[in-house]
């Protein structure tokens, strides 16, 4: 009895030491700080300093042509076109000011696992450009502006060759490289970084996409991939974390395999 005793004590210490164990290996949760929530409103401000050429062109209109007097039938006619212009306007304007804020601060992240809070200057980097960055993004998906839309993601870091269409989403410009005559369908995604929320943790990896490649359609290519020269991604691939295509082959499925070897011409 008292043998049995003695084994249900020390099966309860040792539960104890292996809890405390496995307790000590959860990662923290700290605490937001305050002035974090000052990133909600600079979609706000970006958006106030956006309409600023607008009101001066309606000023202008209305200070010389009297324009929305509308003393005539012509200036209802004319009125759709200039909301659309002052619309472009406005959708430009708020384009070069968050890409030259990214570009005249040198805001970017680096590649590797950094912790997920806003005192890792990566993270609060990365986080800063998600905010200037991703409102445009979306209503760039939908009003594709060809040049204007590849000069926005150089301005905010990301390398792209001569004759190169990037058609879908890029997450993380500044991580993200795309050679020459590089073709990249629509709907495809390319991210160069995967959230853990468990260890509030955030891991960072550059993207190269080499010269003469084509991205399918809806594929998906996920950090530290590599696409070396004149290989095409099948729509709806996915490019695996790190995985390195080949030259001259193409790729497709989930993970993406090797379908057959390109013929070069």
């Amino acid at each position: 009895m008292k043998n049995s005793i003695e084994s249900l004590h020390l099966l309860a210490s040792e539960s104890i030491d292996i809890f405390m164990s496995e307790h000590e290996q959860e990662p923290k949760k700290t605490p937001r700080p305050l002035w974090s929530y000052f990133f909600s409103l600079i979609p706000s401000i970006i958006l106030i300093l956006g309409c600023i050429p607008v009101v001066v062109v309606f000023y202008f209109l209305q200070h010389y042509f009297d324009f929305f007097w509308f003393t005539s039938v012509w200036y209802y006619l004319l009125l759709p076109f200039v909301l659309y212009i002052g619309a472009v306007l406005l959708f430009v304007s708020e384009l070069y000011i968050t890409g030259g804020i990214v570009k005249l601060f040198n805001i970017t992240y680096k590649p590797g696992t950094h912790e997920y809070s806003f005192r890792n200057k990566n993270t609060f980097n990365w986080t800063l450009i998600c905010v200037l960055y991703t409102p445009f993004r979306k209503l760039l998906e939908i009003f594709p502006l060809g040049r204007i839309k590849q000069t926005y993601l150089r301005l905010l870091g990301m390398k792209i060759g001569k004759n190169s269409l990037v058609g879908g989403v890029i997450k993380d410009p500044c991580l993200t490289e795309f050679g020459d005559n590089v073709t990249m369908g629509e709907y495809a995604i390319i991210y160069a970084h995967i959230h853990n929320m468990q260890y509030e943790t955030i891991f960072m990896d550059k993207i190269r996409i080499g010269n003469n490649c084509v991205i399918g359609a809806g594929a998906i290519i996920m950090p530290g991939a590599t696409l070396e020269d004149d290989v095409v991604v099948a729509a709806g691939a996915l490019v695996t974390k790190g995985q390195t295509l080949s030259k001259g082959k193409i790729y497709g499925g989930i993970p993406a395999k090797e379908i057959i070897k390109k013929t070069v011409q």
